[in-house]
C-alpha cells in the first residue's frame, strides 16, 4: 500500500518523494554552498587553487552528478516497487520515534560500514582505482556539488547498492527514508563543500566532516581517512585515521594539516 502526501493539492506517494527528494536536496544545498564560496576566510582551499589543481571542468562533474542521479532514481524506484508489493495496509500505522531513531541508526551503520569496505577496496585494488575512483579524485579541492561526481560503476557500488543495504536491513518505511537519505545527501554534500563555517551543525556533531574528509582528497592522505559519510569509527578500529589539526591561513582561509609523521610517511 502506498503512502501518499499531499503538496499543494497533489497527490505525491512517499515512494516518489523518497526517490526524488534526496536529488532536490542535493541541488538546493549544494547551490547553497556555491553562493558562500566567495567567503574566503572560510574556504579550505583558495578559489585559484580550486580552479588549477582540480583535473575536470565544473561542466563534466555536473553531469557526471546527474548521471548517477539518474541511476539512483532508477534502482530507489525498483526497490520500492519490489518491497512495497508485499506491504500490508495494516503496516502503515505510526511509527513511534524510538523505532525511527533505531532504524536511522543502523541505517548509518549499514551505510557506513558499505561505504569504508568499497572505498577502502577500491583505493587498494590498483585497477579498480585508475579505471573507477580515481575519477573521484580528480577533484583535488573539493566543493559541494561534486560530492557525487564518481564513475558511474562506483555510484552504482558505492552509494546505490549501499542505500539499498542500509533501506532493507534497517526496515525504515519509504515515509522514513525521505527523511535518511535526505540527511545523508546533506551530509555528504557537507563533506565535500570545502569550507569550514562557524556553528555548522555537522561539524559539531560529527568527527568526519569536510576538514576530514579533505585530508582524504590530497595524496599524503590517500591511503586515510575512507570512512563516509557519518563516522569514523572504521578509521579508528582498522589504522587508517589520520589525524589533522586545523590552521588559519595568514592569507586567510583554513587548512587541515595532518599531523608530521605521517605527512613524512
Amino acid at each position: 500500500m502506498l503512502g501518499m502526501e499531499m503538496i499543494n493539492g497533489v497527490t505525491v506517494s512517499d515512494e516518489l518523494l523518497g526517490t526524488f527528494a534526496p536529488i532536490i536536496v542535493y541541488w538546493i544545498y549544494s547551490g547553497i554552498y556555491v553562493l558562500l564560496g566567495s567567503l574566503d576566510d572560510y574556504r579550505l582551499h583558495t578559489r585559484k587553487d580550486e580552479d588549477e589543481k582540480n583535473l575536470v571542468s565544473k561542466n563534466d562533474v555536473v553531469r557526471g552528478v546527474l548521471l548517477q542521479q539518474a541511476v539512483q532514481a532508477v534502482v530507489a524506484s525498483l526497490l520500492f516497487a519490489i518491497t512495497g508489493s508485499d506491504s500490508d495496509p495494516a503496516d502503515s500505522q505510526p511509527t513511534s520515534l524510538i523505532v525511527l531513531a533505531r532504524q536511522f541508526l543502523v541505517g548509518m551503520m549499514v551505510l557506513d560500514t558499505w561505504q569504508y569496505f568499497m572505498h577502502r577496496y577500491m583505493h587498494q585494488n590498483k585497477f579498480l582505482y585508475k579505471h573507477i575512483h580515481s575519477q573521484h579524485h580528480r577533484l583535488v579541492v573539493p566543493y559541494a556539488y561534486g560530492a557525487l561526481y564518481n564513475h558511474p560503476i562506483e555510484g552504482l557500488l558505492l552509494d546505490t547498492v549501499g542505500g539499498a543495504l542500509s533501506f532493507l536491513v534497517s526496515g525504515m518505511s519509504p515515509r522514513a527514508s525521505i527523511f535518511f537519505f535526505s540527511f545523508a545527501t546533506l551530509k555528504t554534500v557537507d563533506d565535500h563543500c570545502g569550507l569550514w563555517l562557524p556553528g555548522n551543525l555537522f561539524h559539531l556533531l560529527f568527527r568526519n566532516n569536510s576538514a576530514y574528509h579533505d585530508i582524504h582528497h590530497q595524496l599524503y592522505g590517500n591511503k586515510y581517512n575512507f570512512s563516509q559519510p557519518f563516522f569514523v569509527m572504521w578509521d579508528r578500529i582498522l589504522g587508517t585515521y589520520m589525524p589533522y589539526s586545523l590552521e588559519k591561513n595568514v592569507d586567510g582561509g583554513f587548512e587541515a594539516r595532518p599531523s608530521k609523521e605521517y605527512k613524512e610517511e
